[in-house]
């Protein structure tokens, strides 16, 4: 029999904060969006405060501020570092683990001898000595069953952190309290339509066969029940599967009116997107340029995207070429433009992708010279080295004013210690 469990980190962009700066502890903390917008993230002494996800900083920055609230900028370099090493921690209590997303990750403790409930208490101790991070831990038979125990885990103290959910007792009893919209898999439109079957919690959907299931909630909906009776249907996925597409997307920091500050944005956009294609191996042969102005000003608002072919490539220069081509075909000038983004889309494996004839750019050296500059960028900094189109200048750049320190990835940011 499979046995999962699922290792979630708790208020993880407020917890790597935290991790780095003990004055934090116990202290109201929330971490904005893109652009110091919206609560993205918050720790648990902000939620009581009736902070909600989402809640534009503009709105609530005075009393906030005036109940002791600490407000940072999204971290994202720190942010995945810290799931970096949190999943290193989770592979030595087991070799198949599945990241789930940036704090969620699932564990196989499939033939793992003795207390699951302490093996993993000490995962998760292990994890907060080495991390600093706190995290909860749910085990079940299935994904879906080890997700609400996660959930359990996290809203019930009597748990201490770790849920076993396996036992048909301990079902019985927890089903019952777990609304629907805490299952893996049903979202708010469909625990509405079940709700108004009279189905209202997760003991009522674990209950109901599985062809009536499928007709409410399709082979999706079916599966959900058969996870939640304890029977398998989703496997650990240790290789993630090929991308079709990425995107690299922002709003300015303050408005763009003239075609040079766009033209640093787009390329700023194309040469972040050329290298997770390179990180992940893929060629684009398609493109999608956007731009739009403030949304919230619809008299005066313009919004305009186009989809092109191009020659396949991850080379960063070919990429720039073909954004700064199609953003001039929907360019306006004399609007003050908010957003812009580079989409590249029908991806294909480098590895297997035909040679082209006559290639734009040699792809030998193509290849050495983004290998030079994604080495410069991985040891000294993202941006350390960069297209001279993309700007120095770039007053356009996203705010972050309160953004912390990229302890774990700068030498020029680590930890001062003094004796």
């Amino acid at each position: 029999m499979s046995i999962f469990a699922l290792c979630d980190a708790n208020n993880f962009y407020c917890s790597c904060e935290r991790a780095f700066n003990p004055k934090l502890k116990n202290v109201p903390v929330v971490v904005l969006s893109n652009n110091d917008g919206c609560c993205i993230a918050r720790s648990q002494e902000a939620k009581d405060l009736g902070i909600k996800m989402g809640d534009p900083w503009f709105k609530i920055a005075s009393w906030a501020e005036a109940k002791g609230v600490r407000r940072f900028s999204s971290n994202y370099v720190l942010y995945g570092d810290m799931s970096r090493r949190l999943h290193n921690v989770l592979q030595r209590f087991s070799p198949r683990v599945e990241p789930y997303s940036i704090d969620e990750m699932f564990i196989d403790l499939d033939g793992i001898d003795g207390d699951l409930v302490e093996y993993c208490r000490d995962a998760r101790t292990t994890i907060r000595r080495e991390t600093k991070i706190p995290t909860c831990v749910g085990i079940g038979e299935t994904k879906t069953k080890a997700k609400l125990a996660n959930f359990l885990a996290k809203k019930r103290p009597e748990f201490d952190g770790v849920c076993d959910l396996r036992s048909p007792d301990d079902c019985a009893r927890f089903y019952p309290t777990i609304p629907l919209d805490e299952v893996w898999g049903i979202g708010g439109a469909s625990a509405r339509k079940l709700a108004a079957l009279g189905l209202l919690t997760v003991a009522d959907l674990a209950a109901v066969n599985l062809q009536e299931a499928r007709n409410l909630l399709t082979v999706t909906g079916a599966r959900v029940v058969m996870e939640l009776q304890g029977t398998s249907c989703l496997p650990l996925t240790l290789l993630a599967p090929q991308r079709k597409g990425l995107a690299v997307t922002r709003t300015f920091g303050e408005a763009v009116t003239d075609w040079d500050g766009m033209a640093q944005a787009i390329s700023t956009y194309a040469t972040r997107a050329a290298e997770k294609l390179r990180r992940h191996g893929l060629l684009a042969t398609a493109m999608t340029v956007f731009i739009q102005t403030n949304r919230f000003k619809p008299d005066d608002y313009y919004g305009n995207a186009t989809t092109f072919g191009i020659e396949p490539s991850q080379d960063t220069f070919s990429l720039i070429a073909d954004a700064l081509r199609g953003t001039r075909s929907i360019w306006r000038q004399g609007l003050r433009y908010w957003k812009a983004g580079v989409m590249l889309i029908d991806l294909i494996d480098a590895t297997t992708a035909p040679a082209q004839f006559f290639p734009t750019r040699d792809p030998v050296e193509s290849a050495k010279v983004m290998q030079a500059m994604d080495s410069l960028n991985q040891r000294f900094g993202r941006g350390c080295i960069r297209p001279a189109v993309a700007g120095v200048d770039r007053k356009w750049v996203a705010k972050a004013d309160y953004l912390s320190k990229r302890y774990t990835t700068r030498l020029d940011e680590i930890m001062d210690v003094s004796a």
